[in-house]
């Protein structure tokens, strides 16, 4: 009896946390609550969420599984529909459709047993919806979800309005109406900043926008829901709204941006979140850390990372092509990127991806004709989506063979287009690179004033991001008889402090040594650990005695 008073005051902390949408502390104290005394079915509905969106998922799972049958035995119907239908959501965004399937076959059976006309059977027309876009029969996609909003105006269900405007927006995109289909996912995502939308649906929705984007290479919109949405976790501690190919689609929008370090550490969260195999998103996970470890010259872990993403089901190509053109492997780069897009005939939006990394590999290996084409191929592409981003990445594949084909002029033409739309994106590396090559364009053209400030702008961008690869090729370039670049984008403050550390050294040690705070180094660290994708000292000793920082 002594312990009821105590699982009450547990419990209304749990409720409060929960309407001040503190995730974790409603999560940890309603778990508490359930473990003295069981909670009401209310009480369990708000578990699950808490549970959902502070990353406990499989807690969610059996909280919102308990609440749903609660709910059917208190004779609840619309309350049992709904957290049934949140369960099979959930588990089929995770990779579940069996137990999804079986979650919604009962949502189904159970509204179906009541005679019920509520706002539950709009939600039930949801995962039609989602099954026929699958499939490819968007006709029917998009009946299915007009009829889910048509049911949410009734009703006035903001939830079931987002979901069936996503849905029908995602349907016209697939079936080529871009403009249609991105006018409703911007509708779908301002009720979800506006806090129409609760906390599960917004996360739904924000990772699903940010895919199609992915898909129309729509970086601009990406970019701007990402800044929006993260204004609106602010206020909500402990939220963890994003999933495991959600969390890599935010990381590539960081990169794009130049918030690399970010960017890693996004998508490690992403791989620890998926570590156990059963996201399919795992290999793109780690395929997107591989690529921000090749952009940094950290070629032995990227190559890792390679094979752990095609371990995982994520093709490794182009990146690991990329990496052995780095290494002056040209002829295995060719032959990679050559095979892997040939296999990307009739998927245009995997082989639009393929074609940046082509030009530039098979030009090195001196086959202009096939880089044009793929060039031309380009451009098509991004006149048929209407994408800035791959008119951009078009523009400068045209000038890279423009420049092969020694036509500095038409090269400076193109490549000055594709600078200025990376610059309005805000896409410093890509703007960088790009004037690297407006540089050799110059230098044709005797106007070597000009290049070498171009090449000045560009290598103050890759010393910022900790491009070593892209730096070393400025610094060949300007013909600079300076020491090379450190690996891995290290400044060399930070390479002082791996030296150190990589002799034993602690972090009072290292600040004695250097004169600096023990604060400042373990920034220093920190920063070392993200550029060099170790999340160790002795991850981070090793790699400075395989690159050669001690002997």
């Amino acid at each position: 009896m002594a312990d009821r008073p105590a699982a009450r005051g547990v419990l209304a902390e749990g409720r409060d946390a929960y309407r001040r949408r503190g995730w974790s502390e409603a999560y940890d104290r309603l778990s508490a609550a359930d473990a003295r005394a069981p909670l009401t079915a209310d009480d369990v509905e708000c578990l699950a969420t808490a549970a959902y969106l502070s990353g406990h998922e499989e807690p969610a799972f059996r909280a919102w599984e308990r609440a749903c049958l609660a709910f059917h035995e208190e004779g609840v119907t619309g309350r049992a529909v709904r957290c049934a239908f949140w369960l099979g959501l959930t588990l089929a965004l995770r990779g579940g459709h069996a137990r999804a399937g079986g979650w919604f076959t009962r949502a189904a059976r159970i509204l179906d047993e009541s005679g019920e006309d509520c706002v539950e059977r709009g939600y039930l027309l949801v995962p039609g919806g989602v099954q026929a876009l699958g499939t490819g029969d968007f006709d029917r996609a998009r009946a299915a979800l007009t009829e889910a909003e048509r049911i949410a105006t009734r009703f006035g269900d903001a939830d079931l309005a987002a979901l069936a405007r996503l849905g029908q927006g995602q349907a016209l995109i697939a079936a080529g109406d871009a403009a249609r289909g991105t006018a409703l996912l911007d509708e779908a995502m301002v009720s979800v900043t506006a806090g129409e939308v609760s906390p599960v649906a917004s996360g739904i929705v924000y990772c699903a926008v940010i895919i199609a984007c992915r898909e129309t290479f729509d970086v601009h919109r990406a970019a701007e829901w990402t800044a929006a949405l993260s204004r609106w976790c602010e206020g909500q501690p402990g939220l963890k709204p994003y999933r495991g190919q959600c969390l890599v689609h935010r990381s590539e929008v960081m990169q794009l941006r130049g918030a690399w370090s970010a960017a890693l550490d996004e998508v490690r969260e992403a791989c620890a979140h998926m570590a156990d195999g059963t996201d399919p998103a795992l290999g793109m996970a780690q395929y997107q850390r591989a690529e921000l470890l090749r952009l940094r010259g950290a070629f032995t872990h990227a190559e890792e990372a390679y094979r752990q993403a095609e371990r995982w089901g994520h093709p490794p190509q182009p990146g690991l092509a990329l990496v052995r053109l780095a290494q002056g492997r040209t002829a295995d780069a060719e032959a990679a990127v050559r095979r892997v897009a040939a296999q990307a005939e009739g998927d245009r939006v995997r082989r639009a991806r393929i074609l940046a990394a082509y030009v530039e590999i098979v030009l090195a290996a001196g086959d202009t004709g096939g880089a044009r084409e793929a060039a031309d191929e380009l451009g098509k592409a991004a006149d048929d989506l209407g994408s800035p981003y791959l008119r951009a990445v078009a523009a400068g594949a045209r000038g890279a063979v423009l420049l092969a084909e020694r036509d500095a002029s038409g090269a400076w033409e193109a490549l000055s287009a594709a600078r200025a739309t990376w610059q309005e994106l805000r896409i410093p590396y890509e703007a960088a690179r790009v004037g690297v090559l407006m540089a050799q364009a110059c230098a044709l053209l005797g106007d070597h004033d000009t290049a070498e400030l171009e090449l000045d702008a560009a290598r103050t961008v890759f010393e910022q991001l900790g491009a070593a690869p892209e730096l070393a090729r400025v610094e060949r370039l300007s013909g600079r008889s300076s020491k090379p670049p450190l690996p891995g984008g290290l400044t060399a403050r930070e390479a002082q402090v791996l030296r150190l550390v990589a002799g034993g050294a602690t972090n009072r040690e290292v600040a004695a040594t250097l004169v600096i705070s023990e604060k400042t180094v373990a920034r220093h660290l920190s920063n070392m650990f993200a550029k060099l994708g170790v999340s160790s000292r002795s991850a981070a000793t090793a790699y400075a005695y395989e690159h050669g920082l001690v002997r």
